[in-house]
């Protein structure tokens, strides 16, 4: 399967410090950029954060129940190899990342198993990073 890379532009209400965040946190190189915007390659995906005032979601998070987890809605991310996975998950840490929902493993050892954790950027915009056993489970029901 061959993906064509999305573009995806975001508010941010610190362009400082969300620059810092997926530039130095996440390690994402960084494309063009004005005094009011960034791009970065985000897993070969476009990732723009635009300044912008703080947005009601940004304001008050909405979630969802899911496997017992609040989950923050809305919400974006990218799905990864486990191994790529486990290697963000640990960089995270190492950098004092507080989680919405930390690192975990579900539906483990059934169908659609998979890695999954969720943050929050400095802005408050939620993003989800997950990878599966199989990526041919991606879709499964």
């Amino acid at each position: 399967m061959s993906l064509s890379p999305f573009h995806l532009a975001i508010p941010v209400y610190d362009l400082a410090a969300a620059r810092d965040f997926y530039g130095r946190v996440f390690g994402l190189p960084e494309g063009r950029s004005s005094s009011a915007w960034v791009d970065f390659d985000f897993y070969g995906h476009q990732l723009v954060i635009h300044e912008h005032p703080k947005t009601p979601s940004q304001e008050h998070a909405h979630t969802n129940p899911v496997d017992g987890h609040d989950v923050p809605v809305p919400h974006f991310g990218i799905v990864l190899p486990w191994n790529e996975w486990e290697a963000l998950a640990e960089r995270l840490r190492e950098f004092g990342t507080k989680f919405v929902i930390e690192p975990y493993i579900r539906f483990q050892g059934q169908v659609g198993e998979q890695a999954t954790m969720f943050l929050l950027d400095p802005c408050g915009n939620a993003l989800e990073f997950k990878a599966f056993k199989d990526i041919g489970q991606l879709f499964a029901k």
